[in-house]
């Protein structure tokens, strides 16, 4: 079986004195006439039913329905009573679901709801229970439920219960959710995910996470109460639909499952140990979510979930959804700039200042990027997705290529002139950074002294030995290293020693402090003393005043970078600004 179709007919009251319909408040529609037919994947016929149902309420047909239907009032005289024919009809309904859906018809007809969408069981033409999907709607006129129009599916076919876990799967909880066009003005969605469910499969055997599995579909689906349905959607993850329910009791439930997970785990004494994490979805917040919504929306509170530490929540959040889908989308154009050539990228240059030479003699690289949707953005912004997608390896080859072109370009102006490149942990731990950088310098024949690999301080603590090496082959290959931001991160002098460093550079940040505290002031004077007494030259940041200029000078810098220099510009405005003026 595929399909069922019923059909109901419904009579009305009629007064022949006054010529007009009447109707019982209580009861302003009967039904006069029950059928229903079987098909299956070809759409033939394998069962039928139909049988008029005597009135009681109304004795006489109504014309109109008369005229439409053609049941006469002699054609229901000496039908079966409702109860009876009811009875034989619905043999086609498992008897152990009848009770949900007659409940569910009720509400129907008394107007709490307009909509049917049921999953159950009905009896095949074997007298065997087939699970079936049951959706319709209330047609009404008048403030009156007219009739009903929908259809049955048969999804014992579609994978109805999955082989794993015997529970509901995604495509029947996309059945219940789909065709309903009414809001959800309360309840929530739980989705729950194993944690590490991976490492269980590959240290214990798919066997073992099957079973995990069903005993975690088990004890979720005791927890449950009667507005609440189970559906295991993919591999390790379950959603919980709650049509009454608040946050407050998705977050009570979340624990509950906590706890429970724990009792079994306990129960095994600690021979496998596993969590869940959760995404909730409010249906107060959000009473418009679609399937599509409620299946994004629940996975990205999920992943952040996951991404939080695992073992814990997280409550679906618009602002956040939207921040997800701004980065989602810049790394798309990211991608796009990158195929075609790096449009959209820009290279531009901020002079650093030798302070006793009082002349520009490195260029800082910075890259910049705009598209079309966002217009320019922000390097804080773009910069860390680049990092997070990866894209960071090809885009930082080739600002290090523009670069050094740069240098080259301008060297015929300031001989001496070196420029300064931002390189990223990701690029370190994840590329083979170095031997891109002996390629580029070869290919343009530029002495090796003339580039300054800029790492950020904090990164480098934050990872491994790979730094400690990288810099190592940095000074083995003649090529300069400058730490930058230091002061923004650990701070720790024990590092200057591995890392050998040419130049610190201290962030605009800690300048500003040393100007406004004199304690601050004394520290970095003594950073700076100590970076000299082991031959580490000193680069300040963030100078944009002749007041910071000449106070920060009196602590003996090498060198001087920020707007009161220049702003960072592209090539030829650089040389316009600083090489043409002189």
């Amino acid at each position: 079986m595929e399909y069922v179709v019923f059909d109901l007919e419904f009579n009305q009251g009629f007064d022949k004195t006054l010529n007009k319909t009447v109707s019982n408040e209580r009861c302003p529609f009967e039904i006069i006439q029950i059928g229903a037919i079987k098909l299956d994947s070809h759409f033939n016929i394998i069962d039928t039913f139909n049988s008029y149902v005597k009135p009681q309420l109304y004795k006489s047909i109504h014309p109109f329905v008369g005229k439409m239907t053609g049941i006469k009032s002699e054609d229901v005289m000496d039908a079966p009573s409702f109860p009876q024919v009811y009875k034989e009809f619905k043999k086609f309904v498992y008897y152990k679901d009848y009770d949900l859906v007659v409940e569910d018809l009720n509400k129907i007809l008394s107007g709490e709801k307009t909509y049917h969408n049921m999953q159950y069981r009905w009896l095949n033409d074997e007298s065997l229970p087939v699970w079936i999907n049951c959706r319709g709607r209330a047609i009404i006129e008048n403030h009156q439920v007219k009739y009903l129009i929908g259809c049955i599916n048969e999804i014992g076919k579609k994978q109805y219960a999955d082989n794993v876990s015997g529970l509901l799967g995604e495509e029947s909880f996309k059945n219940f959710i789909y065709p309903i066009d009414d809001d959800f003005e309360k309840g929530f969605v739980l989705r729950l995910g194993i944690d590490n469910f991976k490492n269980i499969n590959e240290n214990y055997g798919l066997k073992f996470g099957d079973e995990i599995l069903k005993r975690a579909g088990k004890y979720i689906k005791d927890l449950l109460n009667e507005y609440q349905k189970l559906y295991h959607i993919v591999s390790d993850e379950f959603i919980i639909f709650d049509s009454n329910g608040t946050v407050d009791d998705a977050i009570y439930l979340y624990k509950k499952i906590q706890e429970r997970t724990l009792d079994f785990i306990e129960s095994t004494n600690y021979e496998i140990y596993y969590t869940f994490s959760a995404g909730i979805l409010d249906f107060y917040s959000h009473p418009t979510a679609s399937y599509i919504e409620i299946m994004k929306w629940t996975e990205f509170s999920l992943n952040n979930a996951k991404e939080s530490g695992k073992n814990t929540y997280d409550i679906f959040d618009n602002c956040d959804y939207q921040k997800f889908q701004r980065e989602s989308a810049i790394i798309r154009y990211l991608h796009q700039s990158i195929d075609h050539d790096y449009e959209g990228f820009d290279v531009y240059f901020q002079p650093i200042v030798d302070v006793n030479k009082k002349e520009v003699t490195h260029l800082e690289a910075l890259l910049r990027f705009k598209c079309d949707e966002f217009g320019r953005i922000s390097p804080m912004e773009f910069i860390p997705l680049l990092e997070k997608s990866g894209l960071i390896i090809p885009v930082g080859k080739w600002v290090l290529e523009k670069a050094i072109q740069a240098c080259l370009s301008l060297k015929k102006y300031q001989s001496q002139l070196k420029v300064n490149v931002n390189i990223s942990y990701v690029q370190v731990l994840k590329s083979a950074i170095l031997n891109d950088i002996l390629s580029i310098m070869k290919k343009y024949n530029v002495d090796r002294n003339r580039l300054v690999i800029e790492l950020t301080e904090s990164g480098f603590i934050e990872s491994d030995r790979s730094f400690v090496n990288f810099c190592n082959q940095l000074k083995e290959n003649s090529i300069l290293l400058a730490l930058d931001d230091f002061g923004t991160g650990y701070s720790n002098f024990h590092y200057l020693y591995n890392l050998k460093p040419d130049c610190i550079k201290v962030d605009r940040g800690l300048m500003k402090n040393a100007l406004s505290n004199d304690y601050e002031n004394l520290l970095l004077k003594h950073m700076i003393d100590m970076a000299h007494s082991v031959g580490v030259n000193m680069c300040i940041e963030g100078i944009e005043t002749e007041e910071e200029l000449q106070e920060i000078k009196k602590l003996n810098p090498d060198y001087i970078q920020g707007y009161l220099f220049g702003k960072p510009a592209p090539e030829d405005e650089f040389y316009n600004r600083q090489i043409k003026k002189k």
